[in-house]
């Protein structure tokens, strides 16, 4: 039986042109989900929707990624990577320029929708591919590495897109994500490896079956559920609660506050992505889910400050929340089988994706404006991101406790359980 630590073995130099396409499919799914956040403030003047009604547009992205990475739990092992990951990527692309076309609030959401349906599982299976081709031992910097798209994505991409949303409206942006992916979707023909993960004999019921009945990989889902919650409480109002609570302008500040807080996260993820692979991962998801709790509830009390506060709270935000991801992925991807990889990927990653849609409407429920337009009940949040923090690493903690090889660093890497019934 395939054991969790299978991958297939490339060249140092192939492995690294995957790694780097794998990150630009990734930079693209990312800033997709992201544009949205920084676009909040002028997307509800525009089509003069509440806040309330701005959370729903962010989730209903989550939401169509959650039911087809579902649906695609069913199926996906039944593809080779390279030839389901490509095609899901160009509709992803498809819907993208759709958000761009969309006259109305109604009908930019139903582009979401699409969104959310094709790039969730196209994310799904950049983290498979990374388990396919990366070793357990180097496993989390890969992860990180791979992961270093979120920051990219908020000094280039994000910063970019509100100076073009800003000069030509909030439909540039999503113009220039969609030529990116189509770029990438060539990229991804040419430089992705045809790699012999089918599975013959596929039974999709079957396979769904004991993907969610594994008493590891239900620890697994958990973990990757409650990890997402903590920002997704926080982030749709970060940028609006910046202009509206911390008084910066959305042309020049705010953009700059992004890029300052993805510079940072850009230097500390290879550092975070190394620490994984040679510290106990649990102890560093801990340690650093502790320094971001700190920093989530000084963030929801920012008052009126100038930008160099709110870049340094925006840059200690980033490099905590996006830090907690390297550990905890490596973990989860490490307790599930090659054989499993991609639907347990998918299902993963639905269940992230419903997890930060719930997450974000949680935070409409909290969050008003007042006569002055400033963003009310914020701070009531950060106390609800500081409990999915808590959270997670109690969820870790089991996960570790179930299979103790998931969190042990690389040089005391041990070999997964040979049988699903170890850990059932």
């Amino acid at each position: 039986m395939s054991t969790a630590g299978h991958h297939h073995a490339l060249t140092p130099a192939r492995e690294r042109a995957t790694l780097l396409t794998l990150g630009a499919v990734q930079f693209t799914h990312i800033l997709d989900f992201m544009i949205m956040m920084p676009l909040g403030a002028q997307l509800m003047r525009v089509f003069q929707i509440t806040p309330s009604q701005f959370t729903h547009l962010v989730a209903c992205y989550g939401l169509a990624a959650a039911i087809s990475g579902f649906i695609g739990g069913f199926f996906m092992d039944r593809f080779d990577r390279k030839r389901a990951l490509i095609v899901l990527y160009m509709g992803f692309g498809l819907a993208t320029l759709a958000c761009g076309l969309a006259p109305t609030h109604h009908w930019l959401m139903a582009a979401r929708l699409a969104a959310g349906a094709f790039g969730g599982l196209a994310g799904s299976l950049v983290n498979a591919m990374i388990g396919d081709i990366v070793p357990p031992a180097r496993r989390g910097r890969a992860m990180s590495f791979v992961m270093s798209a979120f920051p990219v994505a908020s000094v280039l991409g994000v910063p970019v897109g509100l100076v073009l949303a800003s000069k030509y409206g909030w439909h540039a942006p999503f113009f220039l994500l969609a030529a990116c992916a189509g770029a990438n979707a060539i990229l991804a023909m040419i430089a992705l490896p045809h790699l012999a993960t089918a599975v013959h004999g596929h039974d999709p019921r079957r396979q769904m079956r004991e993907i969610v009945s594994h008493g590891l990989h239900l620890r697994a889902f958990a973990v990757g559920a409650v990890l997402v919650m903590a920002g997704g409480v926080l982030i749709p109002f970060i940028a609006p609660s910046f202009v509206a609570n911390v008084g910066l302008d959305e042309k020049f500040q705010l953009p700059l506050t992004y890029a300052v807080g993805g510079l940072a996260t850009m230097i500390s993820m290879p550092i975070v992505g190394w620490l994984s692979d040679h510290m106990d991962r649990l102890h560093l998801l801990a340690w650093l889910s502790a320094g971001g709790a700190v920093v989530v509830l000084f963030l929801v009390r920012l008052g009126p400050s100038s930008v160099a506060v709110a870049a340094t709270v925006m840059a200690a935000f980033m490099m905590t929340m996006s830090g907690r991801f390297a550990p905890a992925m490596t973990m989860v991807t490490n307790a599930v089988e090659a054989r499993y990889r991609g639907g347990f990927m998918s299902v993963n990653a639905a269940l992230q994706q419903a997890a930060s849609g719930c997450a974000n409407v949680i935070a409409g429920m909290f969050v008003t404006s007042d006569a002055q337009g400033h963003l009310v009940g914020y701070p009531v949040l950060g106390y609800v991101s500081v409990g999915f923090f808590i959270l997670t690493v109690l969820c870790a903690y089991e996960l570790r406790a179930a299979a103790p090889h998931v969190s042990t660093p690389a040089k005391k890497d041990l070999p997964a359980p040979a049988h699903a019934e170890a850990i059932a």
